[in-house]
């Protein structure tokens, strides 16, 4: 692991980052000057001034996203601040481009104050076609998502609703294999942050919104999650829930069962990681219903190594690594989702256009097996299939 630190240094300070910005055409001669910049620029400028909407026809926003972090919660490191979290947002542009063909800029900041950055995003929407928040810690990661969804451009925080689009996918797979039905399934999510929660909303058909937590307009739901914190199960009445997990206990474990992760995974079909390594033991797993399903996704260690799960009687294992099969990566549908925001020029992206990706990666794996769940990043035109299936959705 070691070695990998080392190159990924050398690499990075030999490039100074991984990204770069090019001319469209050459620019060598008068002409060329007077087309790129005066006078031949003043026209796009007053057709724009005229119908703001050609912004996306004669200027680089009806192709590029911002990627924008408070770098409050990067994934293994936790709050480096924004400086220090740049390098992950250049990655994930690195990933628009290569996965999605998505120009895209990062773009990090010097406060973690929820009202700033919803003041910021704001001011950044005449530039961009949508805006990719990323590595935002719970719970103001929520309320600036939610306060945004009025600029007229799609904010979509990734850590929440690309990782919910992921397992939601892995999960209907791993159910079809197993026989198990998804409206009976019983599902216990260990962390209760943006991830977990996200995960949590999705299964359940609920949307954070500028006025709480709220039923979306979805077909199917599981039957049951218990939410899992470092306290203990999220139950109502629990003395010391606030803010958004109170929301939450009033929507989740309908059987009110209160406890320990060790108690409330007892008999549950599918237990979803989505916080720290050893986590979930053998024993836990034992417990579980027959045929049980597990995603231990913290990274690098997952909550429980797939060979110990698997010996504890799982029949289906998934983690975030590469290095085992059924991978659970956020890039299997963020690149997608921002080709469909390019493409349908989207104003937001609705809970139906979250499930119709969910419904391609599933359908993209054609005979599911225990190995195999969820396709691999490199699956052929997969963001072209997630942005054909949401604009499915967007339009009809």
């Amino acid at each position: 692991m070691a070695d990998i630190f080392q190159k990924a240094l050398t690499f990075h300070k030999k490039h100074q980052g991984k990204l770069r910005t090019e001319l469209v055409q050459p620019l060598e001669s008068m002409d060329d000057l007077a087309l790129a910049y005066t006078p031949g620029v003043a026209e796009p400028c007053r057709r724009i001034a005229e119908d703001e909407s050609l912004s996306y026809d004669y200027t680089w926003r009806g192709r590029t996203v911002a990627v924008v972090s408070d770098g409050s919660a990067v994934l293994g490191l936790g709050n480096i601040g924004g400086a220090a979290s740049l390098p992950v947002m250049e990655g994930k542009a690195v990933l628009l481009k290569r996965f999605g063909d998505v120009d895209a800029v990062p773009l990090v900041l010097n406060t973690q104050d929820p009202e700033k950055i919803i003041a910021f995003v704001r001011q950044l929407a005449p530039s961009f076609a949508g805006i990719n928040l990323e590595d935002i810690a719970a719970p103001h990661c929520f309320h600036i998502e939610a306060a945004l969804q009025d600029i007229g451009i799609p904010v979509f925080h990734d850590d929440q609703h690309g990782t919910a689009i992921v397992v939601s996918a892995a999960l209907h797979n791993a159910a079809k294999v197993l026989g198990k039905k998804w409206s009976e399934l019983r599902v216990v999510v260990v962390g209760a942050g943006a991830a977990g929660t996200a995960v949590t909303n999705m299964l359940l058909g609920l949307e954070w919104t500028t006025e709480g937590l709220e039923r979306a307009d979805v077909d199917q739901t599981v039957g049951d999650v218990i939410m899992v914190d470092s306290t203990g199960a999220i139950v109502e009445g629990r003395s010391d829930l606030s803010g958004y997990k109170k929301d939450l206990s009033k929507c989740t474990n309908l059987g009110h069962t209160g406890g320990t992760l060790s108690k409330v995974i007892a008999d549950a079909d599918v237990v979803i990681g989505v916080s720290g390594p050893g986590v979930i033991t053998q024993k836990m797993i034992s417990s579980m219903a027959a045929d049980a399903i597990v995603f231990a996704l913290a990274n690098p260690t997952p909550e429980i190594m797939p060979d110990e799960a698997r010996a504890a009687g799982a029949a289906i294992v998934a983690t975030g690594r590469s290095d085992f099969a059924n991978q659970i990566n956020n890039v299997l549908a963020f690149p997608g989702i921002f080709k469909a925001v390019i493409e349908g020029r989207l104003q937001r992206i609705e809970p139906a256009m979250k499930l119709a990706a969910a419904q391609v990666l599933a359908e993209t794996v054609t005979k599911p097996t225990a190995e195999k769940i969820i396709p691999t990043v490199f699956e052929p035109q997969l963001a072209e299939k997630i942005a054909k299936g949401i604009l499915a959705r967007a339009t009809g």
